[in-house]
């Protein structure tokens, strides 16, 4: 079982914040995005960009069972929710969804590579969040805010992570 299992949409700081708690508690960090990079033996966005989304949950949902398997700080894709098979993974694992606010979303992912937004970021971070965010709450034990100063936000998740894991 995973340490903590950490989900949300593009730019809610799941892999920054996957690094900062690893170290806070000396354990690995597994991002299933560089699980699945090794899978498939490309990048992950290159991946999905070439095989198609369904494709890519697949080969995804592989990768997040090789995660939970570690005792670890988990990092998802943002669309990790997007299969029932992973959420019923997720409902049993320490599981925190991440969340900002719109704007701080958008200036996270400024111009990265993120197949899914397309051109429209701000359009694209908002359908998503209609289509996922029951689903992030479905999963996960308890909701965080990640807008703000890194070390306000690693602070506030393990506060968060102590009080709802047993």
């Amino acid at each position: 079982m995973a340490r903590l299992v950490l989900v949300g949409l593009p730019g809610a700081g799941k892999t920054t914040l996957a690094r900062a708690l690893a170290d806070a508690w000396s354990c690995p960090v597994i991002d299933t995005d560089d699980e699945l990079a090794l899978l498939v033996g490309m990048p992950a966005a290159q991946y999905l960009r070439e095989r198609g989304e369904s494709a890519f949950r697949e080969v995804e949902r592989a990768a997040l069972i090789v995660a939970l398997a570690e005792d670890a700080v988990v990092s998802t894709g943002a669309g990790i929710v997007s299969t029932a098979d992973a959420r019923t993974s997720l409902e049993r694992e320490n599981t925190l969804w991440l969340d900002s606010d719109d704007e701080t979303l958008l200036a996270r992912v400024g111009e990265g590579d993120r197949p899914l937004l397309g051109e429209d970021h701000r359009a694209s971070l908002a359908a998503l969040r209609r289509q996922r965010e029951s689903w992030y709450k479905a999963v996960s034990r308890a909701r965080v805010d990640t807008s703000g100063p890194l070390e306000d936000v690693v602070q506030r998740v393990i506060e968060r992570a102590t009080s709802v894991i047993p």
